[in-house]
Formats: C-alpha cells, sequence, structure tokens
C-alpha cells in the first residue's frame, strides 16, 4: 500500500486562484483592493522571510501589503501604539503580527489589542475563544489549521466520527486544530511530552496531526493502516548530498509512512504552501466584512 500524495501546493494555488478573482472583481466595481499589515519586531531571518513572503503573496493576488518593521528591543508601549495606530487606519483591513514576539514582549497583550475584525491571523483570544465555544463562530480561523482541515475536507476524508489525534499542542498550531476538528464532529485526542505510550495512542487516529516540531519523530509503525496524515512539522536535518548541506524534513518518518497511511503530506509542499493561502483567504474576508 503507498498513501495518496495531498499536494498542498496544487490545493493552495487553487485557494489563491478563487482569492484573485474575489479581489479582481471589488476591484472592478470601485470598491478598494484588500490591504494587509504585518508587524515585523526584531531580526529573526525566518519571522522576515515569512513577512516578506506574505508580502509578495499580497501582490500576486492584486491585493496592497504595508511592512511595519520595529528593532528587538521595542518597549511594548511602542509595539501597542503600532497596533493602536494600524486598527484606526481604515485602509488597513488586516494586522498581522510575526510571531515569535521578543521574549521581552507581552504577545498575549499585543493579540489582544488587534481589532477582531482584522484579526486574519486568528490569534486573537475572542477569535479562539468563539472557536473553543459550541454554537460560536470565529471571524477568523489561524491560517495553519485552518489549511489542515481545507486540505483534509479537499481530499475528502470524512472527519464526523473519525478518531482524529493532534501531536501537539501550541497555541498557534495544536489547540486550534484540535478545536476545529471538534468542531466538525471527530473525537480528538490531543497529544504532548507528557502522553504515555504516545506509538500506541497515534495507532488509533483515522487522521494525523503533526505539529510537535521534531524531525521524523512518528514511525511508519504508529501509523494506523489507511489514515490520513497531515505533517507540519518543518525540520531541518544535516543532509552531505544537497549544496546547502541540509534538508527540510517533517514531524513523520515520510518513507516509512507513505505505505502505511491512506493519505500523507509531503514536506515541503504539503501544508506549508496552505498557510499563505489561508491568509490570503482571511485577508479578503477582513475587507468583504468591514465594507458590509
Amino acid at each position: 500500500m503507498t498513501a495518496q500524495l495531498i499536494d498542498g501546493k496544487m490545493i493552495a494555488q487553487k485557494v489563491r486562484e478563487e482569492v484573485a478573482v474575489e479581489v479582481s472583481k471589488r476591484t472592478a466595481v470601485g470598491k478598494p483592493q484588500p490591504i494587509l499589515a504585518t508587524v515585523l519586531v526584531g531580526e529573526r531571518p525566518d519571522s522576515a522571510a515569512y513577512v516578506a513572503s506574505k508580502g509578495k503573496a499580497c501582490q500576486e493576488l492584486g491585493m496592497g501589503s504595508i511592512s511595519e518593521h520595529l528593532p528587538a528591543d521595542a518597549t511594548q508601549e511602542q509595539v501597542e501604539a503600532l497596533v493602536t495606530r494600524l486598527n484606526a487606519d481604515p485602509q488597513i483591513n488586516g494586522i498581522l503580527v510575526q510571531l515569535p514576539l521578543p521574549s521581552h514582549l507581552d504577545e498575549e497583550r499585543v493579540l489582544s489589542l488587534i481589532n477582531i475584525e482584522k484579526d486574519v491571523d486568528g490569534f486573537s483570544p475572542i477569535n479562539i475563544g468563539r472557536l473553543a465555544q459550541k454554537g460560536r463562530e470565529p471571524l477568523f480561523v489561524p491560517c495553519t489549521p485552518y489549511g489542515c482541515i481545507y486540505l483534509l475536507e479537499q481530499m475528502g476524508i470524512k472527519i464526523e466520527g473519525a478518531n482524529a489525534v493532534v501531536l501537539g499542542r501550541s497555541n498557534i498550531v495544536g489547540m486550534p486544530a484540535a478545536l476545529l476538528l471538534i468542531s466538525r464532529n471527530a473525537t480528538v485526542t490531543v497529544c504532548h511530552s507528557r502522553t504515555r505510550d504516545l506509538p500506541a495512542v497515534v495507532r488509533q487516529a483515522d487522521i494525523l496531526i503533526a505539529a510537535i516540531g521534531r524531525a521524523e519523530m512518528v514511525r511508519g509503525d504508529w501509523i494506523k493502516p489507511g489514515a490520513a496524515v497531515i505533517d507540519v512539522g518543518i525540520n531541518s536535518v544535516p543532509d552531505a548530498t544537497k549544496k546547502s548541506g541540509h534538508r527540510l524534513v517533517g514531524d513523520v518518518n515520510f518513507n516509512e509512512a507513505e505505505k502505511v497511511a491512506g493519505f500523507i503530506t509531503p514536506v515541503p509542499g504539503g501544508v506549508g504552501p496552505m498557510t499563505i493561502a489561508m491568509l490570503m483567504k482571511n485577508t479578503l474576508r477582513a475587507a468583504q466584512i468591514q465594507s458590509l
């Protein structure tokens, strides 16, 4: 048995094309293009690369972007003042504060300041609170978990009634992914570093979302035959055959797992492209909400 590959690049491209069409329709009738503002604090190369890729995606889809950069030693007051200014600017539809923030800053205070109608990253305590409550709908869903669920749905994988295991409990991926699965009537187990007999728990999963941040931790014999495996991990491991001296792998040992699973995402090219695609979708939605 060889798992069916879930092509995140292809599905993300389809989402981007749909967003571009809707943006074009807006501008054709005289409505302003959606504009995303990103806030980067500090000099982390990975964060700077993520911000640049988001700006590029906006440009490609006919949307506007503004990048605000503060030094690593920016004060809490400076960051909050910037978010407050972006909140008040009617031309800005979405605000994304690139995480993680430097350790001296209060991340929750900053995120809670973002106007809920501009919270395109979905990390406002209000949006997360709505996601956690039955019968409540968040205005925006965090982009990476949103992308994970979208991949499952696009592949026709039944979530309702499934046993789902989420490996990892971060605020960015693990916990929102678990809440999204629950909202779609899956039976969900969230695993973490203190879970007893982790392989046995994972083997019960019809759907596995791996977001633990440990290279190839999940082995092939952990996978239930026919399961859907969504690998969120992006880990760099040494590889002398590569010019860079390293290669990217997920949290799942792909070569082993693809022999057992029914569906699996590759790394790279699986969940990664979905994150920015869903951010673009959320930014368009923000513009639509604000123009009502």
